[in-house]
């Protein structure tokens, strides 16, 4: 997919290398057509590792996309320069006059706390609220979706009795939704969280479906029937190395974290991860991107409803 985004993004240099086309500013502006418009709301610490994974995966089809970054304007990000926030980055009031095709909200480490207790809730409030009427399909990741199905639907997080964390085997519930054309039987999914959502709270609510779910990590894809909202409980966007960075920062910190499940070979740190999450992520995305976006959203972007 030609994603038209800023050419100076970090991004583009590490997406380039791996032979993905990336389009930028000066060559989309020669293009006579109008690209799907997507915000992309960023709520991860490490912003440019985040932006490169999901970049990565919105590139797999013919389409055009122009992507506005938007960060937390109540939040002031310790682990991403100021520079690059005022240089990439918008805030919510910046936007909130557009309408978008697509809307992407990420994870974040703030798991552990209360939803209320987070210093940006009611403005990431304010954005899902606003989406209902403004955004065509929204995809929301683990805390995002977590947010997002607390918000809209008033279902709970629970802590779980240790961290979630490894590569898990999934399965597809339903074959014939788009969302999950293409996918085989069983494939799998990089978790990291220390909360869940349970399947019997979700199947109180008539309008969400679970679509995919794993024995050992639960929910995994939550579905509103028309595809408005999708909530992704996993982290399908992780490079290879991702969970090893994570573990490697845990131990030095010296917490007690065990190592993360079906990762390494035969369980050794020492030997370079199994990436096998790859094709299914790149599958959902494109999904996602087609199915619930391109081929739903109006021509004239006023138009969303």
């Amino acid at each position: 997919m030609p994603i038209k985004i800023p050419n100076r993004l970090p991004a583009v240099k590490r997406l380039e290398s791996e032979n993905i086309f990336v389009m930028t500013e000066t060559r989309a502006v020669k293009q006579d057509i109008r690209p799907l418009r997507l915000m992309f709301v960023n709520l991860m610490p490490t912003k440019v590792a985040t932006e490169t994974q999901i970049l990565r995966y919105l590139s797999n089809t013919p389409l055009q996309i122009e992507i506005d970054l938007v960060h937390m304007d109540s939040h002031e990000s310790k682990n991403t320069s100021k520079e690059h926030l005022l240089t990439f980055y918008k805030t919510f009031d910046q936007v909130r006059h557009k309408k978008y095709d697509g809307m992407i909200i990420t994870g974040a480490p703030v798991e552990n706390m209360e939803f209320e207790e987070v210093d940006y809730w009611d403005e990431l409030c304010e954005i899902m609220e606003w989406s209902k009427k403004n955004v065509t399909s929204t995809f929301h990741i683990c805390w995002g979706a977590q947010a997002g199905l607390y918000y809209h639907y008033g279902i709970k997080k629970h802590a779980l009795d240790k961290k979630m964390f490894g590569v898990f085997e999934h399965s597809v519930n339903r074959t014939t939704s788009k969302l999950m054309r293409g996918f085989d039987n069983s494939f799998y999914v990089p978790h990291s969280r220390h909360t869940t959502v349970l399947r019997e709270d979700i199947e109180k609510v008539k309008q969400l479906e679970i679509l995919s779910e794993s024995d050992e990590a639960g929910v995994y894809i939550v579905f509103t029937k028309a595809g408005k909202q999708i909530f992704v409980t996993g982290h399908s966007e992780y490079d290879a190395t991702t969970l090893h960075d994570e573990y490697v920062r845990d131990l030095d910190k010296g917490l007690d974290i065990e190592m993360p499940k079906n990762y390494y070979p035969n369980d050794d740190m020492t030997k370079p991860p199994m990436m096998r999450w790859r094709s299914h992520a790149s599958l959902l995305y494109s999904n996602w991107l087609n199915y619930f976006v391109y081929q739903i959203t109006p021509y004239n972007i006023d138009e969303i409803k």
